[in-house]
């Protein structure tokens, strides 16, 4: 497909302006901790993406604190605006549903200040945006895509030992979404699959855009000068995991693993380290600190390297250094973690779950391993980090297939489901626009005094 600056999709949208829905977590945030992580990255690269070809792209989300300007420029042609709903710090993601009414609210004031017809479409991510989207684009007259991320009966379907099932508060709230959306963007075809049996989309109204990577930030180098900017041993076997802390992404079974692993190598082996980077993140933040007790517990704290979140320059730098990176998760709706080490040369071992069955092309880019039981994972990881000369070969297999996944492509196929989405919602019986199009006219937002939006409520 051409790119979209000379494809007559991307010049059909130039001009025109999206509002993004992102309420529970911010694009600014620091992707590894808290409730932040792949959706961040992908609402911050889409909307570049998108901002590149001349689409005006405003990001409305949560304010979380009060030193937050009401307005932040993320890059030229992208906005991000902070709304007053409920309490800036303190609020889980869990209580975020009571406060969806001040959110639209302050929504609504903000569009208030604009004229007619000033945006074109609704883009919301994840299920609360989608509840606002869904009010929102009634209100304004134009279409709603939304793309879920994650969906409550999946995550149930596969829940780690321990972890806490999604609300049926949720599932109700996703099914509405479902309903109400003019397009529904799965990342994989699984994901899109899942929509129509576990929710009864319309197969006509559900397609698949599969995330991107950055190819210029995640590229191939050298192992050893990632590993002495880090501060790693150079003869180590080092074993990555970058993501939140939480049941569902299963770091303890990375540990459990590496323990059996350990225990199985033979005297002369090289040193193991177990290096993760995120912080804790939703129920694991019940008990922060449970992979190191983990770890003391099996007698491998001394290998295992906690390290906060990273900037992303940094993160290609682990990737870089890594032997093996690993993605144990329970569920994956893609798999960003797995697609940037593979386009940086590193090997992905994953969990054969969701759409790490894409992300990752079993025995040709890394290895998928059915189930989460840590003596399969070890006894995948241990013949593959003895085994140089077959890291290489996965390695040169994984940039190649990571190059298909630029974000320049992922934002083509997304203006044409913008496309699909606008058709759809013209064939709306008694559909009315609030305002003629925008093609042509991208101006500056709504007032920035006007996003002082509601007072903090709750």
């Amino acid at each position: 497909m051409a790119g979209a600056r000379g494809s007559t999709t991307g010049r059909r949208w130039a001009g025109r302006r999206v509002l993004m829905l992102s309420v529970h977590t911010s694009p600014l945030e620091q992707p590894g901790t808290g409730d932040a992580g792949g959706m961040n990255v992908y609402v911050v690269e889409l909307s570049r993406r998108l901002a590149a070809q001349g689409v005006a792209v405003e990001v409305f989300t949560r304010r979380t604190a009060g030193d937050q300007d009401d307005v932040v420029e993320l890059a030229p042609g992208v906005s991000v605006r902070h709304v007053d709903a409920g309490p800036y710090e303190g609020l889980a993601k869990e209580d975020l549903p009571g406060q969806l009414c001040a959110f639209t609210a302050g929504l609504m004031r903000a569009a208030a200040q604009a004229p007619d017809g000033y945006y074109d479409l609704v883009h919301s991510h994840y299920w609360l945006s989608g509840q606002v989207g869904w009010l929102f684009a009634e209100r304004w007259g134009v279409p709603l895509v939304h793309t879920m991320h994650t969906m409550a009966k999946v995550k149930n379907a596969a829940l780690a030992a321990g972890d806490v099932p999604e609300p049926r508060g949720r599932e109700i709230g996703e099914q509405q979404v479902v309903e109400a959306a003019d397009r529904l963007v799965a990342n994989t075809a699984e994901e899109a699959a899942d929509l129509v049996r576990h929710y009864g989309a319309d197969p006509g109204r559900v397609a698949a855009v599969p995330p991107g990577v950055d190819l210029e930030l995640f590229r191939p180098g050298s192992t050893e000068a990632a590993r002495a900017r880090l501060g790693l041993p150079p003869d180590a076997d080092v074993l990555l995991f970058v993501g939140r802390l939480q049941p569902l992404k299963a770091p303890d079974v990375l540990v459990a693993a590496a323990a059996r692993l350990r225990a199985s190598r033979g005297p002369g082996a090289r040193p193991l380290v177990v290096a993760v980077l995120g912080g804790p993140s939703g129920s694991g933040l019940a008990r922060p600190t449970a992979l190191l007790e983990q770890a003391a517990a099996l007698g491998v704290d001394d290998i295992l390297l906690t390290r906060p979140p990273v900037p992303r320059a940094e993160l290609a730098d682990w990737y870089r250094a890594a032997d093996l990176v690993t993605v144990p998760s329970y569920n994956e709706s893609f798999g960003l973690v797995a697609l940037e080490a593979q386009a940086c040369g590193t090997p992905v071992v994953a969990a054969a779950v969701g759409g790490l069955r894409e992300a990752v092309r079993d025995g040709v880019t890394g290895v998928l391993v059915p189930g989460h039981d840590p003596q399969d994972w070890s006894d995948v990881l241990g013949p593959l980090l003895a085994d140089p000369a077959r890291r290489e070969g996965l390695g040169r297999a994984a940039v190649k297939h990571a190059s298909g996944f630029g974000w320049q492509r992922t934002a083509e196929q997304m203006l044409g489901q913008y496309d699909a989405a606008a058709a759809a919602f013209a064939g709306r019986p008694g559909v009315r626009r609030a305002g003629g199009p925008a093609a042509g006219r991208v101006g500056p937002g709504p007032d920035a005094a006007a996003l002082g939006l509601l007072e903090a409520s709750g």
